[in-house]
């Protein structure tokens, strides 16, 4: 498969489905025209929310591979990017099946290789984070977690309707939400995946320290760029920017 044809994969993070990619897919589909934008659930979420979660990484991942077989069995490799627990998936996938993976971009995603617990999770918001957690009101939830993940909750409200009525539509169980913690905060990469890498980061992200990235990007020598008013989910917070990222990086791996 060429580079042009080359898919690329968007793999989301903890309790989040496909849909929560939002406007990004599509401005990364405008700036790769040529190439299909593929995303899936993993069991738990989305439209796989009536399975149980997995409980590792290597499972997860998985699951995605399945599901990527069956869109096409002519993909040879993709490009993956990749936000917070998505970005284990990845880096397990491109580690375990490097023959499927061409690139990675890493968004805002942590190695307990590098990172101690309570900065892969920021100590700082655990009271925040149960509060979330063992909320009874969707619209509660739903609100603090956007609070959580993005720097510019007040801009959002619109997206805040969309994610209530897919919450809605495809609830996430507290058990498979533990479940899918459990995964992300065991996982360890202790070697470099052989493929391009970029991290993207967000200096004021608060619900994964910063320098989780800035370590990943130290150790296996990637390639690092960080937005300097964004939060965790820097595709919602700075989509243009991210996208902007991504195509120069991925245009310069095609020279």
């Amino acid at each position: 498969m060429s580079k042009l044809q080359r898919p690329i994969v968007l793999i989301r993070g903890l309790v989040r489905e496909q849909r929560h990619w939002g406007d990004f897919s599509k401005l990364l589909q405008q700036a790769f025209p040529e190439r299909l934008i593929l995303s899936f659930d993993t069991p738990g979420n989305g439209l796989l929310c009536h399975l149980t979660s997995a409980d590792t990484i290597a499972d997860m991942r998985q699951s995605l591979r399945v599901q990527l077989k069956l869109t096409n069995a002519n993909i040879d490799s993709v490009d993956i990017v990749a936000i917070s627990l998505g970005g284990m998936l990845a880096v397990d996938w491109a580690t375990h099946f490097s023959h499927e993976v061409n690139s990675l971009v890493l968004i805002n995603s942590s190695n307990a290789q590098f990172s101690p617990f309570y900065k892969r999770l920021n100590w700082r918001i655990y009271p925040q984070l149960f509060s979330t957690v063992w909320s009874k009101s969707s619209i509660d939830r739903q609100s603090k977690i956007l609070r959580l993940t993005s720097n510019f909750p007040l801009k959002h409200q619109p997206v805040l309707a969309l994610w209530l009525k897919w919450a809605e539509q495809c609830p996430v169980s507290l058990k498979n939400a533990y479940l899918q913690l459990k995964a992300a905060a065991a996982f360890k990469a202790p070697n470099k995946p052989k493929q391009a890498l970029l991290v993207l980061n967000s200096r004021e992200d608060k619900l994964v320290d910063a320098s989780c990235s800035l370590e990943l990007a130290r150790h296996w020598q990637a390639d690092l760029k960080q937005h300097p008013t964004a939060g965790h989910d820097l595709p919602l917070d700075a989509p243009h920017w991210t996208v902007r990222q991504i195509q120069r990086w991925l245009n310069e791996l095609s020279c």
